[in-house]
């Protein structure tokens, strides 16, 4: 019998504790009157404080039922278009937004106690973008777009070692070659909440909301709308 029975997993789960550490504090009523300068600064104050990859992310898109798929990748930019990430548009998640586009991100900065949560439309950027993107990273990323077809079934872990290593040679050999069905995305915000934990379960929500026309109250909050929300 397996070691990893029902109820020692539980034991295991129920063991967990979160956020074993000092949390910093959050006032919403000092945030900026957008949420990218606020999610810039939150960044930094995460890489500050060691989290791990803190560039990874989760997206979730719906496929062709209206099902809901997630993943987690990396984000490439966060900017005054919005939220960006690349993958190709063959690939499952590129069906899905062709099909629907629009995604939600998640982002969970533990050694802060911190989530974002995005909302909105996708967009596709340019052939020329999409380009520049995949170049602007390593020889094994632009490997790893010329490896097979993302999402598809592969017959063996021996196909793909042989494929990895054609791609990784060819990546080495010719660095502007082109991949191209690799597309970069922007996920444009219509939401965006910041999460900051506490240990009373005090938990601050402040959620920037983009009103569907015109803007919430002039020029000076930038188009958005922000709000509190109970834990």
């Amino acid at each position: 019998m397996s070691d990893h029975t029902p109820h020692t997993f539980r034991d295991l789960l129920h063991a967990q504790r979160v956020w074993d550490t000092a949390l910093p504090s959050f006032a919403p009523e000092s945030a900026p009157p957008a949420p990218v300068p606020l999610f810039h600064t939150w960044f930094a104050e995460a890489v500050a404080a060691g989290q791990p990859e803190p560039h990874t992310m989760s997206l979730a898109t719906a496929d062709a039922e209206g099902l809901p798929d997630v993943r987690t990748l990396m984000l490439h930019d966060a900017d005054e278009r919005g939220f960006h990430f690349a993958s190709h548009a063959t690939s499952a998640k590129g069906h899905q937004l062709a099909a629907r586009p629009h995604a939600a991100l998640g982002f969970y900065w533990p050694a802060r106690g911190r989530q974002v949560r995005v909302r909105g439309p996708v967009v596709r950027c340019t052939p020329a973008e999409s380009h520049a993107d995949l170049h602007a990273r390593s020889t094994g990323a632009l490997a790893a777009a010329l490896t097979g077809t993302q999402s598809e079934v592969v017959g063996s872990v021996a196909e793909l070692h042989r494929a990895a290593d054609a791609a990784w040679e060819r990546a080495r050999v010719e660095p502007d070659t082109e991949a191209p069905t690799w597309t970069r995305y922007v996920v444009e915000p219509a939401e965006v909440e910041f999460f900051q934990g506490d240990a009373r379960r005090r938990h601050i929500r402040l959620r920037y909301r983009r009103p569907e026309s015109g803007p919430a109250s002039g020029p000076e909050n930038d188009g958005w709308t922000r709000e509190l929300l109970w834990p």
